[in-house]
């Protein structure tokens, strides 16, 4: 439940957060029934006097940003990851030059950005940025509509590396994070505090603290009344002292700024009790273009599995690689395909511990979507409701163990 004073002051500690006007100009492309658009897309701009234009659709994104030419865009990472695989697959067809050319901008231009933040020194490399924003950062910022002074990423966590390549090519994108019983905004990075890895610090007029088992607290006039007609599970969600306990994992360093751990709910514990955090793992499979969705599986199993949606476009062109007929439903199941993507997955995984790999694979075509109810309105993948609909193909892929 909740209330016009909660979405009003989220709005309000929010419009603090920034150099906001009347001024700009919002793109609002997620559902109206999501807080995140709700408090940030509608309200916020309502309260700065603002303008607001309303996407088509996000198929149509790409041309509503050239058209709009937006100051302000909120989104959910599955948009940025989607610009960013196009980015590379634009870069495969251009060669070796254009990838280094790329590569050098990003790295000039994050030199740049941590200069202005106070956390790096000038480079005599710093003088080629003109070029570079003219060659390579220039076309990409246009193609976000050449105005755009804040893209705020909220509903799940921004991949690091998305977030490193955007800011380097001069895309101005700030991370936060919230729930929707808490208005949602809870934190969020500032244009002269941004680190793109974190979450951000809290908001002005809103109280951050890390609990029992590193689990995120908040307490504020934005949070709700309460769960309709379920106190049980009112007080389980707001203890006595008024902390809302959002059931994320957190840190947080010297400056305040915080960052997710994991859900302490969707963390597996394998058969040998170690602890893995899925989100990360599936986050960095998602950078290969190969791969739509991912769930990593594996809960009291002796190792990882996921079942795993590929992007069909470049399905087409693995298959041909494997000489397998992309169109048959087998090729799926042909071992030869399976470990060829299970290999791409172990690439993308590198950086994890050994115990962190994934050991079998689940392949579809199909994505799964909203209205399906294995997504949310931001498209985080609903996991319970997934294994749910997959749990003999999960059964299936431990029946040797299980024998």
């Amino acid at each position: 439940m909740l209330t016009h004073e909660n979405l009003l002051w989220n709005a309000f500690y929010a419009s603090q957060c920034a150099d906001f006007g009347p001024h700009e100009v919002f793109l609002s492309f997620l559902p109206m029934s999501h807080t995140l658009e709700r408090t940030g897309g509608y309200y916020l701009p309502m309260l700065l006097g603002a303008e607001v234009a309303y996407a088509r659709s996000i198929a149509q994104l790409a041309q509503d940003l050239q058209l709009i030419r937006p100051t302000i865009l909120v989104s959910v990472p599955r948009i940025y990851e989607r610009v960013y695989t196009r980015i590379l697959d634009s870069l495969e067809k251009k060669g070796l030059a254009a990838r280094l050319l790329f590569r050098l901008a990003v790295r000039v231009g994050w030199r740049r950005f941590e200069r202005s933040q106070g956390r790096a020194i000038w480079t005599p490399e710093q003088l080629l940025w003109p070029l570079l924003k003219k060659l390579v950062a220039g076309n990409v910022t246009e193609k976000l509509g050449g105005q755009l002074k804040m893209a705020i990423s909220g509903g799940a966590a921004l991949c690091p590396q998305i977030a490193r390549v955007f800011v380097g090519l001069g895309v101005p994108i700030y991370q936060g994070y919230g729930l929707t019983e808490s208005s949602p905004v809870v934190t969020v990075n500032r244009p002269w505090s941004n680190v793109p890895s974190s979450i951000g610090q809290a908001l002005p007029g809103v109280e951050v603290k890390i609990g029992d088992d590193d689990e995120l607290l908040t307490r504020s006039r934005c949070l709700m009344r309460g769960y309709w007609k379920n106190e049980e599970a009112t007080r389980a969600m707001i203890d006595a002292e008024g902390w809302l306990h959002t059931g994320d994992q957190a840190g947080v360093d010297a400056d305040g700024h915080y960052s997710i751990i994991g859900r302490i709910k969707d963390i597996i514990v394998l058969s040998n009790g170690e602890k893995v955090p899925p989100g990360d793992m599936e986050s960095a499979i998602l950078l290969d273009p190969l791969f739509e969705q991912v769930m990593i599986v594996g809960e009291g199993k002796p190792y990882l599995s996921a079942l795993v949606v590929l992007n069909e476009e470049h399905w087409q062109a693995f298959a041909a690689g494997l000489h397998v007929d992309p169109q048959q439903p087998a090729t799926l199941r042909d071992p030869k395909v399976v470990k060829a993507l299970t290999r791409h997955v172990a690439h993308q995984l590198k950086p994890f511990p050994g115990y962190a790999q994934i050991r079998r694979l689940h392949l579809e075509l199909k994505p799964w979507t909203v209205d399906e109810g294995l997504l949310t309105p931001t498209l985080k993948v609903k996991r319970n409701q997934v294994l749910d609909r997959y749990r003999a193909v999960v059964d299936a892929l431990y029946a040797d163990f299980a024998r």
